[in-house]
């Protein structure tokens, strides 16, 4: 199994920033990419950003390409999520997950953690 641990979130003002952090831990060596979801009250879950372990792909979700940057330190096994120029609307519970070798989905998931945007 795999446990990931969210940390970092938070209250801040619009315009403002705050850096997401997701340790890993476990059976990490099974994973191959990971990644930043969202969820608001009353919506979907949102796909923010991805990163593969190696190599230096990443993705992003359009709401926040620009402003959000996902990075990793592969020795700590450690993924951040480094989020500027907030806005309310990024106002969500943010959950880190992870994929493994041989499948396309998220098979693991962190317990989320609370971003809070005051306008």
């Amino acid at each position: 199994q795999v446990q990931l641990v969210e940390s970092g979130g938070g209250l801040v003002q619009a315009g403002g920033s705050l850096r997401l952090s997701c340790a890993a831990s476990g059976r990490t060596f099974i994973t191959i990419r990971m990644a930043w979801f969202r969820q608001a009250p009353g919506k979907e879950r949102e796909f923010v950003a991805a990163s593969m372990w190696s190599g230096g792909s990443t993705s992003y979700g359009d709401s926040v390409k620009g402003r959000f940057t996902i990075s990793r330190d592969n020795a700590k096994k450690t993924v951040y999520l480094q989020m500027n120029s907030l806005k309310p609307e990024d106002t969500a519970v943010y959950y880190c997950a992870a994929g493994v070798l041989g499948t396309s989905t998220f098979d693991y998931w962190g317990q989320g953690t609370q971003v809070t945007v005051s306008s």
